[in-house]
């Protein structure tokens, strides 16, 4: 199958969830030593809730929106903006759709990496999201246009959401309240990036699962 319905589909959302959810403690662990660490407590806090008003069957861009909703009004800290933009946009560019394949899931991702930095000045190599969100939608993108499989462009997102995670424990953070530490910021994965990498690789297996 090259695709899913998207009736229904917004379950992903509340398997999403319940990624961060679980990951609270070790979230704000990583946030906690070079930031406030409250990341975790603050993203557990808005994806539970958006996962708790989900009333099951919803499309993925239904859900979406609802998450976005939570997190743009609900959640302190500079990461309720950031990812209510993304998933806002996300939402958007799957609207009308009655089949997400992977040309769908391609714009999605898209839209939602322009929506994140029409609000934030990050790049890659600041040591942010944006170290996980560019390769992975590039990785994605490029699989796509080459030909690959639905499920073997996912894993290829992935992987490069995963180094893109990996990377940051080298980067000097030059964006928030972290850059301030300058020299110190180095040797430690930064919590966007990593929360970035959990919510793109739990979309990426719940899109995955539902492919027959």
């Amino acid at each position: 199958m090259t695709g899913i319905a998207n009736e229904g589909a917004g379950a992903i959302i509340g398997e999403v969830a319940a990624v961060i959810v679980a990951n609270k403690a070790y979230l704000s662990e990583i946030d906690g030593k070079i930031g406030d660490g409250d990341h975790g407590v603050n993203m557990a806090k808005g994806f539970g809730r958006a996962a708790e008003r989900l009333r099951g069957g919803e499309t993925l861009d239904a859900a979406m929106q609802v998450l976005s909703d939570v997190l743009m009004s609900e959640i302190g800290g500079s990461m309720g903006p950031l990812y209510g933009m993304m998933f806002s946009d996300m939402a958007d560019a799957l609207a009308g759709k009655a089949v997400i394949d992977p040309a769908a899931f391609a714009l999605m991702l898209r839209a939602g990496l322009d929506g994140v930095q029409e609000v934030g000045e990050a790049q890659v190599g600041d040591k942010t999201l944006m170290d996980s969100l560019v390769p992975a939608v590039a990785a994605f993108e490029a699989a796509v246009a080459a030909g690959a499989g639905f499920g073997s462009a996912l894993d290829r997102m992935k992987a490069a959401a995963a180094a893109g995670r990996d990377s940051t424990i080298d980067l000097v953070a030059r964006i928030g309240r972290s850059s301030r530490l300058g020299e110190r910021s180095r040797g430690v994965l930064d919590a966007g990036a990593t929360s970035c990498c959990m919510i793109l690789t739990a979309l990426a297996d719940g899109v995955a699962k539902r492919l027959v």
